[in-house]
């Protein structure tokens, strides 16, 4: 038994290393303190580091556990399974556009989306989520634009009930407050039925916030004192929690969804 390191970054920098003993073939990059990028794959650390969180004594034997189950199941060989195989386990996350300093933009499957992020797609596995690459759509003999429709019917699919905490404020504004924790609360933005499960609470227009992957805030459009005391602390959580996405709000109408890069830009 052992402890591992209880601040993020030396923690991924010591899962990284049990990974070289482990599997002495594979090539390890950092993403962040959060990520690792496993044989070009997404390792997720957080539910990791969670979990150690609860038992920091046996830090070590949590982490070399959860890495014999992940390298001995079939994660690692999502590249081989059919489109068949794996279509019930695409899921959509938004990023900022910004993932491509670290990330090449042809090789990762994603589409264009507003206030300068995109949406990107993974496979949803039991231990991790693997990033889909543009290699594995070509593979699968499927278009960027099946690879979202599946994922956007997973993701509806995926969490149908969710719970929805209403919040009223002071100067009259509401909100509205999604945390399933699952990793898919920013994604949440995408659902197809968004717009008629909030309109009831926040009027036919309203905005909705994604500060970062784990956070999902709607609200609604006035007062201004309202949204702009709620802007403030958006821009507080993109600066400060893991999985930053974007500062800015997104508009929710009826006919789509638009970015609203230009409120930063006018401030």
């Amino acid at each position: 038994m052992g402890a591992m390191p209880k601040e993020p970054e030396a923690f991924a920098e010591q899962v990284a290393k049990l990974i070289e003993q482990m599997q002495p073939g594979f090539h390890i990059d950092r993403v962040n303190a959060q990520e690792l990028l496993v044989n070009g794959r997404r390792l997720d650390l957080e539910n990791l580091f969670r979990m150690v969180a609860h038992e920091p004594d046996r830090g070590t034997d949590i982490v070399e556990h959860f890495l014999d189950q992940l390298f001995a199941g079939e994660q690692m060989e999502v590249a081989e399974e059919s489109f068949d195989q794996v279509k019930a386990r695409i899921m959509p996350r938004i990023q900022p556009i910004s993932i491509f300093e670290h990330l090449s933009e042809e090789l990762v499957a994603h589409v264009p989306y507003v206030n300068d992020t995109v949406i990107v797609f993974v496979l949803d596995m039991p231990h991790m989520t693997v990033s889909i690459t543009t290699e594995q759509v070509i593979k699968w003999g499927i278009t960027i634009d099946d690879l979202e429709e599946m994922a956007r019917e997973n993701l509806d699919l995926y969490a149908p009930e969710l719970e929805m905490q209403v919040i009223e404020s002071a100067e009259g504004g509401k909100a509205v407050i999604v945390a399933e924790q699952d990793g898919y609360d920013a994604a949440r933005l995408l659902m197809g039925d968004l717009h008629m499960k909030l309109a009831l609470h926040l009027g036919a227009d309203f905005y909705v916030a994604t500060p970062a992957r784990d956070m999902f805030i709607a609200l609604s459009c006035e007062p201004v004192e309202f949204v702009d005391r709620l802007r403030r602390r958006v821009a507080e959580d993109f600066s400060r929690l893991p999985y930053p996405i974007t500062q800015d709000l997104f508009l929710v109408t009826q006919d789509g969804i638009a970015g609203t890069t230009w409120m930063r830009e006018a401030a």
